[in-house]
C-alpha cells in the first residue's frame, strides 16, 4: 500500500513538473533592465562624464544689465575655505537655557555662562539666551560684553518682553568713553 501511495504521489509530481514552463526566457527576475532609446538617438551618456552646458543664454547681459555685478559681488563674499557648520536645535537650545536658569539661581554664574553660550551654538539669534548671557557677564564683572549680549537681544526682539529691562540694564552699564564725554560736559 506504501508503495502504491509513493508511486502516485511520483506520478503526479512528475507530470506537474512536466507541465510548468521553464522560467529561463520569463520572470521578473530574468528581465533585462529597461534602456532608454533617446540616449541612443541622441549619442547621450547618462554618465558623469557628461558635460551640462551653464554658459548663460546670448541675451542675458541685455535682459539682466546688473548681473555680473551681482554675481561679482557673491562669489568675493564667498569664503575660500569651507567653513564648520553647528548643529540648529532649538529644542536643545532650549534645554540649555533651562540648565543655565537653573545655574543662575544658584548663583554659580560661570556654569550658567557656560550653557548660554553652549544654547547659542544649537541656536544662533536666541534672543532669551543672549539675555541671560548680558546678565550672567554683568554679575561676572564684565560690563562690554555684558553690553554687547543685551545690545544683541535688543537687536533681535527689540519690542521683546525684556526689551525694557535690557534698557535699564543698558543705561546701568557705561563704557568707559560715556563715563568720560558725560564727566567732560559742564
Amino acid at each position: 500500500m506504501r508503495r502504491v501511495v509513493f508511486f502516485i504521489l511520483c506520478v503526479l509530481l512528475a507530470s506537474w513538473s512536466a507541465a510548468q514552463e521553464p522560467a529561463t526566457d520569463k520572470g521578473p527576475w530574468s528581465q533585462q533592465p529597461p534602456r532608454s532609446d533617446r540616449d541612443n538617438e541622441a549619442g547621450e551618456s547618462s554618465s558623469r562624464d557628461t558635460r551640462i552646458d551653464l554658459s548663460p543664454p546670448k541675451d542675458d547681459a541685455k535682459n539682466h544689465p546688473g548681473s555680473k555685478a551681482a554675481v561679482a559681488e557673491a562669489e568675493s563674499d564667498a569664503p575660500e575655505e569651507v567653513q564648520e557648520f553647528h548643529p540648529w536645535n532649538p529644542h536643545k537650545a532650549a534645554e540649555d537655557i533651562e540648565v543655565g536658569d537653573f545655574y543662575f539661581k544658584r548663583k554659580n554664574y560661570r556654569a550658567a555662562l557656560d550653557r548660554y553660550q553652549e544654547a547659542l551654538l544649537y541656536k544662533r539669534d536666541d534672543a532669551l539666551a543672549n539675555y541671560r548671557l548680558g546678565q550672567c557677564f554683568e554679575k561676572l564683572d564684565k560690563p562690554e560684553a555684558a553690553r554687547a549680549h543685551y545690545e544683541a537681544y535688543l537687536k533681535i526682539l527689540p519690542h521683546g518682553p525684556l526689551a525694557a529691562d535690557a534698557q535699564k540694564a543698558l543705561e546701568k552699564i557705561k563704557t568707559p568713553e560715556d563715563g568720560s564725554q558725560s564727566s567732560s560736559k559742564p
